[in-house]
């Protein structure tokens, strides 16, 4: 690595780059647009005695010739054990090169990449997909994700009310505390039933491998946002919601990734057939989102390496050149347990 040439952007320059409302209209713009992106590398690693690791490669490069065009690489890791020790479950490291002459030319905080991407492109499926209304979020996690979809909803819809579910009551309370700082009206959810019922919005950011609802508590007119579940062992959904909802998918790669469509597919609830579009052909306008108050909306993410690179030159061009080299491991591990984090 060419350390003279290379641009180390830490935690603090990574998220003044990346605004969400800019952010959300760089992956409406980018979506439609594409890039070369290959399928991600999936390993798995036994860690005995607490469940399996992963670790993930996610490639990407522009696709049309010209001046600019950039290759990226996010290495990650997925440690869900890592809850129990009150650690990070996720790290992750984003490699920004050149993608006419191979040289590097950033390295980047790649947890702020991956959780803000990740709230933004919710947000976009919401601009599609739920009503313009939607003012009650119901948030299912707490962690670093999930702590970011207030604010990033909020860019696309009058979101005023934000219940919160989390595992740990404690995360879930620490995190109505800080969303009641930014202005939103929070409560902390005992009924889930009734929360999901009332919610305009429900937004999923976690680790389950267990539905974390019944399907039919949602109410017609409602809008789920499912951005947790990105291995065939990990659901947030029921097969009765996914199989009622009109669903709507980040990338097609979401049918052989997440067990949230592979285990409905299996036990014959839906087909592949079932998913309506992609979040780009959404942004063309090629399929239609939401068209009345009454339809169960469904919008389920895995993560893009596109979204990853989207993100990426956002924060790279936001920057001035003379972006000062610092250490390589400043700041790319954030302080919040990640209970909740997605890829």
């Amino acid at each position: 690595m060419n350390v003279k040439n290379i641009r180390f952007i830490d935690e603090a320059q990574s998220k003044a780059g990346l605004g969400f409302r800019e952010l959300v209209d760089a992956l409406a713009a980018g979506f439609p647009v594409g890039c070369e992106a290959p399928l991600r590398h999936h390993h798995v690693i036994a860690s005995p005695g607490q469940p399996d690791s992963t670790l993930l490669l996610m490639p990407a490069w522009d696709s049309v010739a010209g001046p600019g065009r950039l290759l990226g690489v996010k290495l990650v890791t997925v440690y869900p054990g890592n809850t129990a020790k009150r650690l990070p479950g996720l790290a992750s490291t984003y490699l920004l090169f050149d993608a006419d002459t191979g040289q590097e030319v950033a390295l980047i905080d790649g947890n702020v990449i991956t959780a803000r991407r990740t709230a933004a492109t919710a947000a976009l499926g919401a601009r599609f997909l739920s009503r313009v209304d939607a003012g009650t979020l119901l948030l299912f996690g707490a962690g670093r994700v999930a702590s970011l979809v207030p604010e990033a909803m909020r860019t696309v819809r009058p979101i005023e009310r934000v219940m919160i579910w989390d595992i740990r009551r404690d995360s879930a309370a620490s995190l109505a505390g800080e969303l009641k700082r930014q202005g939103f009206e929070t409560s902390i959810v005992d009924d889930v039933q009734a929360a999901v019922a009332s919610a305009d919005i429900v937004s999923a950011a976690t680790l389950a491998t267990e539905p974390l609802f019944d399907g039919d508590w949602v109410r017609p007119g409602t809008h789920v946002d499912l951005i947790g579940s990105f291995t065939p062992k990990m659901r947030e959904a029921d097969d009765r919601l996914i199989a009622k909802a009109a669903l709507y998918v980040d990338t097609l790669d979401a049918l052989h990734e997440t067990g949230d469509l592979i285990q409905p597919i299996e036990a014959g609830a839906i087909d592949a057939n079932h998913i309506r579009g992609t979040i780009a052909d959404l942004c063309r306008g090629t399929v239609v989102g939401r068209s009345n108050d009454r339809d169960i909306t469904l919008f389920k993410a895995v993560g893009s390496s596109l979204a990853d690179l989207i993100t990426a030159r956002l924060i790279y061009h936001s920057l001035p050149y003379e972006t000062p080299v610092v250490s390589p491991t400043h700041g790319l591990c954030a302080d919040r347990p990640a209970i909740d984090e997605v890829t």
